[in-house]
């Protein structure tokens, strides 16, 4: 199945010269949200992990489903406020100014493996501030996992130093 072709891009959204990739269109048809959980899965065939991270929100939408279907732990990163309990915090750089995330203290044991998953890698700001709350706890990072890479803006060679995949992409 083509998943690219069950996004909806919207041109000029939220600002002028913005191409927003709308994967609510994925997520209500359930062949094509079962297709997007089947190659998610595929790629990791050959990464050796302990928990799927999935950075909030749209992460979280196909992180923990992943989880289940790969019978690991499920971790999310979170917006600020959002979790009780002792947390690591990370402020990372956006295009228009900055933002937070933030995962609990105890999420992880030294040494566990964890694949970081999110909808769409642009920058990659906020997958490097996932990367950093999952060392800062002890963790390792087994690769990042993207639905939609924009090539354009050169997100993962911010990256370089981890393994990055991404099943659909764009130039912005």
């Amino acid at each position: 199945m083509d998943l690219k072709s069950k996004i909806r891009v919207i041109e000029d959204y939220p600002t002028e010269g913005i191409s927003f990739k709308d994967i609510t269109t994925l997520l209500r048809d359930k062949d094509a949200f079962r297709e997007t959980i089947d190659q998610l899965e595929e790629k990791l065939k050959d990464y050796d992990f302990d928990y799927i991270a999935g950075i909030e929100s749209r992460g979280l939408i196909f992180g923990a489903p992943l989880a289940d279907r790969l019978s690991k732990g499920f971790i999310p990163i979170r917006k600020p406020g959002k979790l009780p309990g002792e947390i690591e915090k990370v402020s990372y750089e956006l295009e228009y100014g900055s933002n937070e995330l933030e995962m609990h203290k105890d999420a992880l044991e030294e040494g566990e493996r964890v694949v970081i998953l999110d909808d769409l890698i642009a920058t990659g700001g906020s997958a490097k501030a996932a990367a950093k709350l999952v060392e800062a706890v002890g963790g390792k990072v087994a690769c990042f996992e993207f639905l939609i890479e924009l090539t354009d803006l050169k997100g993962r060679d911010y990256l370089k130093d981890y393994d990055v995949i991404s099943l659909i992409k764009y130039n912005h």
